[in-house]
């Protein structure tokens, strides 16, 4: 085996961000360790990888300490949408805790690099809008959606205190609404269910009055941004969000999709969930300045990507 490669962990490496990732950097020439418990993960995503001589998949849960060498570690491992941390939410705070904390050994122990794949959400229900990164955020601490929230603040907490008590070199990364292939049909998250809702002629289900607003990123520019940021001055840490700072309506969204599929779909209106932010909108003036990089992928190039991926489902 040529050593000169890195050897990089891909926590939730299954999941949809992850096998981008995971592809990306098979391409980019590194040995990719594919570690995923297959909750929310699907060997569907990353199949095409399975013949690569360079890629191994590991079924593990982090909650759980993993021993492999490395030479850096993404930490993307967590159900990212409300349906599935709310599925389990001990579970959901359990991967985030714990889950950092044995990730974080093994970046100690190997002295490798790791990256967390933090959230918007830390931010909560935001008073400061666009977000930046010194906005400390305002959440509820014993909310149905706290288990996320709550549990990607605290890893954050874990990553900064590694770093200071042990020198670790460290990256966070907040990460905004994300949208693109391998999206999980039935996940909840907005993009998806309203494509969904739109081939299949369904009515589209809109939370509140539809006016909250959402900033959508295309996955290969969260990807760039992801990889940007691994690679990055030892010295920059983050936290740093990765986003794009297009914001849309849930209303103008959905009428985006309407248009797009040619539905006939009708919108319906429901009660807005506990805590569900109103606004949503990086400022990305840290990862411009830091790591050179902006979105580039508009929201109607990257919905037709969408669409199209969603058009190849068996039933779609």
């Amino acid at each position: 085996m040529n050593r000169a490669l890195k050897r990089v962990v891909v926590t939730g490496g299954a999941g949809f961000l992850g096998s981008h990732l995971c592809e990306r950097l098979l391409e980019t020439g590194s040995e990719v360790i594919c570690v995923d418990n297959m909750f929310t993960g699907s060997k569907e995503n990353i199949r095409h990888l399975l013949s690569n001589p360079y890629f191994e998949l590991i079924r593990h849960d982090i909650t759980l300490p993993l021993f492999v060498e490395a030479d850096q570690i993404y930490n993307l491992a967590c159900p990212a949408s409300p349906v599935h941390y709310q599925y389990n939410p001990i579970k959901t705070v359990k991967t985030n805790v714990l889950g950092a904390i044995n990730m974080l050994g093994l970046a100690k122990r190997t002295n490798a690099r790791i990256l967390q794949a933090s959230t918007s959400e830390v931010y909560g229900d935001p008073n400061v809008h666009p977000q930046v990164e010194s906005y400390r955020g305002n959440v509820n601490p014993i909310g149905i959606r706290s288990c996320y929230d709550e549990g990607k603040r605290l890893a954050e907490t874990l990553f900064f205190d590694y770093h200071r008590a042990h020198g670790l070199e460290i990256k966070v990364m907040r990460i905004f609404n994300t949208y693109g292939p391998r999206m999980a049909p039935n996940d909840g998250r907005v993009v998806s269910n309203f494509i969904l809702q739109a081939l299949k002629g369904e009515d589209i289900t809109i939370y509140g009055n539809g006016e909250q607003t959402r900033s959508f990123c295309y996955v290969d520019d969260l990807i760039d941004g992801m990889i940007k940021l691994m690679e990055s001055d030892a010295n920059f840490t983050g936290p740093v969000n990765v986003g794009n700072p297009d914001e849309f309506t849930i209303l103008e969204l959905a009428r985006k999709v309407i248009s797009m599929t040619e539905s006939g779909s009708k919108m319906v209106f429901k009660p807005l969930p506990q805590d569900d932010p109103l606004q949503r909108r990086p400022d990305i003036g840290l990862a411009e300045k830091m790591l050179k990089w902006k979105p580039e992928t508009k929201l109607d190039e990257g919905l037709g990507k969408t669409i199209a991926y969603f058009k190849t489902m068996p039933g779609y």
